[in-house]
């Protein structure tokens, strides 16, 4: 048990370090040829190997009072993280007005309100055999790219996009993540990750913003038809590369291991500190050799802080409704 625990962690931890590199390298995408292909690569599984893992934790999602608890864990944070970064934005990009508007996701929330609603959706979902479920879900993450109304708002869009994700984590069984950690699977693992990375740098002319999931087709110039035969085929390549990257997480204990249970920390927090870099003028200072190696130390410290004990009790109250800055008086 404790070597399984160690994995989900570890791969946490490894999910969270690429979306905090990802954020703080995508400013650098369209000027380094390197960057964006790597950049690109992340993006095919970092939040699906997350929305996989989210999934198979879900299993209990049929115990009385587990919507009303998921509800309060997702969103509440999420009003109080939206108005948050609304004023935050605000100041640091000068803006005339707060733009508050709890139905539309600042930034990387969108994840706390799609999680929300993939939750709900099993209830719909697994009265139906698996695979079923499973090509309906991916039917409609297909067909929803044809209305634009369908986007960013409520993150619509993301939610039906990345269910099939969720969905296959919550049928995913603790078997199946052990024996990807066979050596075979993981040589092929890296052969796959290898072959995408490649494929992605001779291949420059591939779209990023479809691995989103966030926009309709003709927000991607791309006709309804074309549309839905990308998606398809960005639906293989991200389920090829998050099953890769799952294989490759170690499952033994390591100092990074603990980091991986304050992910959700790490991943509401990070954003204050991208967008003031991205807003100053460290961002012109790190030339083209250097960012990949900097950006890599510089998102594991962030990490490291993010997930302190200090930082946990100061922003507890906001992210779990509770505080644990006066337990010990109060149990005196």
């Amino acid at each position: 048990m404790k070597t399984r625990t160690a994995y989900y962690d570890n791969a946490k931890f490894l999910l969270v370090f690429f979306v905090v590199f990802g954020h703080f390298i995508q400013s650098y995408i369209h000027e380094d040829h390197l960057i964006h292909t790597l950049y690109t690569t992340i993006y095919t599984f970092h939040m699906p190997a997350f929305i996989l893992i989210s999934g198979f934790f879900a299993k209990g999602f049929q115990k009385q009072g587990y919507i009303k608890k998921v509800a309060k864990k997702l969103i509440i944070p999420y009003l109080i993280f939206q108005g948050i970064y609304s004023i935050y934005y605000f100041f640091i990009n000068k803006q005339t007005a707060v733009a508050l508007d709890p139905l539309n996701p600042q930034w990387s929330l969108w994840f706390l309100i799609s999680l929300f609603c993939w939750n709900v959706m099993l209830f719909l979902f697994t009265k139906w055999k698996a695979s079923f479920a499973l090509f309906l879900a991916i039917a409609l993450g297909i067909a929803v790219g044809y209305f634009d109304e369908i986007n960013n708002y409520l993150s619509l869009s993301r939610t039906f996009v990345f269910f099939p994700f969720f969905l296959l984590g919550y049928y995913f069984k603790k078997d199946y993540f052990e024996k990807f950690s066979n050596n075979k699977y993981r040589y092929l693992s890296l052969i796959i990750l290898g072959t995408i990375f490649v494929a992605f740098y001779l291949l420059p002319g591939f779209d990023y913003k479809w691995l989103f999931g966030s926009k309709p087709y003709d927000a991607l110039s791309y006709s309804h038809l074309n549309g839905g035969i990308i998606r398809l085929g960005v639906y293989f390549l991200t389920l090829l590369a998050t099953l890769s990257i799952l294989a490759l997480v170690p499952r033994q204990r390591y100092f990074f291991t603990k980091w991986g249970t304050s992910s959700i920390y790490v991943y509401l927090l990070h954003g204050f500190f991208i967008k003031y870099f991205r807003n100053s003028e460290l961002e012109g200072i790190l030339n083209h050799s250097e960012q990949i190696f900097i950006f890599t130390f510089i998102s594991i410290l962030l990490i490291a802080l993010l997930s302190s004990k200090m930082v946990r009790k100061i922003s507890q109250p906001f992210i779990e409704l509770k505080s644990s800055l006066f337990k010990k008086y109060s149990t005196d």
